[in-house]
């Protein structure tokens, strides 16, 4: 007898998980192309904290990046991190990000200095910080060992969140960073739980499972079990025979049902 959890895995695979991510950096790449194909020049309209003109950044500041560098840096990271989102969270990915998207870009036109705040780190931190806290909370071993492996490969971002480059949006990092565990502890109850056993469910009745036969009363296992023994009302229907082939000297033993006509 096979146990399977008796919860429906939640971490599946679909074309989704990576299809979005990569969606997204395209239209990332493909806006940074077209600045520099029609010598265009998107600054602008990034996010310009406490201006009116400022606000539409919220929306337009993660596709905005001010070089190649900054955008390579920005993609490789928001593409694997997207990614773990829509496949460890895939139900409340898009909730994520939208509210990522708004969050983190209002936060920064609230709190940034007087500058134009442009590129996806600040949606970066928040999936960061997301993933991280989320899969802590959950206490799921596997979305514990993913806050593990997001503290392994972007741990170093923690010290980005404060002022120690003046080219780098500190602002918007600590805007992301702060928006992700906000996220965490709103949806801290929607996690994926434990898979349970048939074993740990609550009206399990060892008697009654054909697998624990298979084990003595120390714990030791029985591979082939004892024939049962038929009673004598059990024995009344059937015909029991032997039959003995050739010269071989093996011995077939039988029992044989027997019909109804056969009872009548």
């Amino acid at each position: 007898m096979k146990h399977q959890p008796n919860l429906t895995n939640p971490f599946v695979f679909s074309p989704g998980v990576v299809g979005y991510p990569v969606v997204f950096v395209l239209a990332i790449w493909i806006v940074f192309w077209f600045e520099i194909r029609f010598g265009f020049d998107f600054t602008a309209y990034g996010v310009r904290p406490r201006t009116i003109e400022g606000l539409r950044g919220i929306l337009f500041s993660p596709f905005i990046h001010s070089g190649i560098k900054h955008l390579f840096n920005n993609t490789i990271p928001l593409f694997v991190l997207s990614m773990s989102l829509f496949y460890f969270y895939r139900k409340i990915s898009w909730q994520i990000l939208f509210y990522g998207f708004v969050f983190s870009g209002l936060i920064t036109w609230l709190i940034g200095r007087s500058a134009y705040h442009i590129g996806a780190s600040g949606l970066i931190y928040v999936l960061a910080s997301f993933l991280f806290f989320k899969g802590i909370f959950s206490r799921h071993y596997r979305l514990v060992a993913l806050s593990l492996i997001v503290v392994f490969l972007y741990g170093g971002m923690l010290w980005y969140v404060t002022p120690i480059d003046p080219d780098i949006s500190w602002e918007g990092h600590l805007s992301g960073l702060i928006t992700g565990v906000c996220l965490a502890l709103v949806y801290k109850r929607k996690i994926a739980k434990v898979p349970k056993y048939q074993w740990e469910q609550p009206g399990y009745r060892e008697e009654e499972d054909e697998f624990m036969r298979h084990f003595d009363e120390n714990g030791n296992f029985i591979e082939k079990l004892p024939e049962e023994e038929f009673s004598t009302e059990d024995e009344e229907d059937f015909y029991a025979g032997e039959i003995q082939e050739g010269d071989s000297g093996i011995t077939y033993k039988y029992l044989y049902k027997k019909s109804e006509d056969e009872e009548g």
